[in-house]
């Protein structure tokens, strides 16, 4: 099956497709969905074995023990990411969002101060605000077209009633790939100010030629006594929907910690969900992803050029992720001008650069996981859109 065969999601009840008009104001009938961070692509032909091969057997009864699906993870991690960890150290979660939620429940308590490095990923001041924490937010650096550390500037804004900081890598939504130098300074960051690092990891696989992904407890081992990744196989395979991620907790106390809150609220993983990962996990899976990648190389190539041809817009190069982050503020259009074009010129449903934080106002993110055909018509409502400006 290709990343280019058309696949219409819309009347699944997929989030994308069919909660966009809802959402956004663009209606599925005729609207482009490049927003939310999931592929409209099938996932690999071995996940998709993996799940006949279960309803073949017809029987979805009680499961427990999976020491196949925890070798996989374990495989992935090393051959992929080098990382070389242990099968006690992954605790299973419903999907990376419960993570975050679960790591905030169980390492800080309602108006504790969270750390972020803005514009991150949106859900993280999302499950701050829900959770009744509070959000301090560290703008990141942008020099030309890369996002950098200011960690003096943060230093400045923590009020000491931080308990704990969530960190994006890579990052979403500037695709910006961490160096293990900008690591370890994070992680002594964490140090100083005693806090609870929880890197979430989910992009790690979706890295582009001439970047290198490095996951924070190889950069920082000495850290591991405050350290907890969070990954997923969900972005890299479009699983999302199995809700199933992993928390890998090389320490001890912090793993019994977050064992007993698991243990507390009885949950445990699917079988189906950890059919799907453990097949994803393998030999077959990293060809897929390999595939994949040269996918979106092409329509990241095809979709800067067509974006930065377009005067005031500006494109960000992609590191890693399949989320472009475009910036508008060339055009000299407030924010809500600019949404208006893409929403009822264009009609495309993009993910709004405000959400997503301080340095986020005059963005907006857009989902390259799709079919060649849909990021080529996607450039061409956008040159429309925008046609007063060329």
């Amino acid at each position: 099956m290709s990343f280019d065969d058309p696949i219409d999601r819309r009347g699944t009840n997929s989030t994308k497709w069919d909660k966009m008009e809802m959402l956004y104001g663009v209606s599925p009938d005729d609207g482009l969905a490049m927003w939310t961070a999931d592929s409209d692509y099938a996932t690999a032909p071995c996940v998709i074995e993996a799940i006949h091969k279960a309803a073949d057997h017809g029987v979805f009864g009680y499961s427990w023990d999976h020491p196949d699906y925890l070798a996989a993870v374990q495989w992935w991690m090393k051959n992929r990411h080098n990382w070389e960890i242990e099968q006690d150290w992954i605790l299973t979660s419903q999907g990376l969002g419960n993570a975050i939620a679960l790591s905030l429940d169980v390492w800080s308590e309602p108006d504790d101060g969270v750390v972020t490095f803005t514009p991150v990923y949106h859900e993280f001041a999302h499950k701050i605000a829900k959770t009744g924490r509070k959000l301090t937010e560290c703008p990141l650096k942008r020099e030309g077209d890369t996002y950098f550390l200011d960690l003096d500037d943060a230093q400045s804004r923590l009020t000491g009633n931080e308990k704990l900081l969530l960190w994006c890598s890579p990052q979403n939504p500037s695709g910006r790939v961490w160096t293990p130098e900008e690591l370890r300074s994070v992680a002594d960051f964490a140090k100083r100010n005693d806090l609870i690092l929880v890197a979430d990891e989910i992009h790690h696989d979706l890295v582009y030629a001439g970047n290198t992904f490095v996951p924070m407890d190889i950069a920082a081992p000495e850290a591991r006594d405050r350290t907890v990744t969070l990954t997923a196989s969900s972005k890299t395979f479009n699983i999302a929907g199995q809700r199933t991620g992993n928390m890998i907790i090389p320490d001890d106390t912090l793993r019994a910690a977050m064992k007993h809150r698991l243990n507390t609220l009885d949950y445990g993983a699917g079988s189906l969900a950890i059919n799907m990962i453990t097949a994803a996990y393998s030999p077959e899976g990293a060809e897929w992803v390999d595939e994949q990648l040269a996918h979106l190389e092409g329509n990241r190539q095809i979709f800067d050029q067509a974006i930065n041809a377009i005067p005031g817009l500006k494109s960000l190069p992609l590191q890693s992720t399949y989320l472009a982050w475009v910036d508008f503020s060339g055009t000299g259009m407030t924010h809500d001008e600019v949404a208006a074009r893409i929403r009822d010129v264009a009609k495309i449903a993009v993910s709004q650069g405000p959400s997503f934080g301080t340095g986020g106002e005059t963005f907006q993110r857009f989902n390259l996981a799709t079919q060649r055909s849909r990021v080529v018509e996607a450039c061409e409502r956008m040159r429309h859109a925008f046609s007063d400006l060329q």
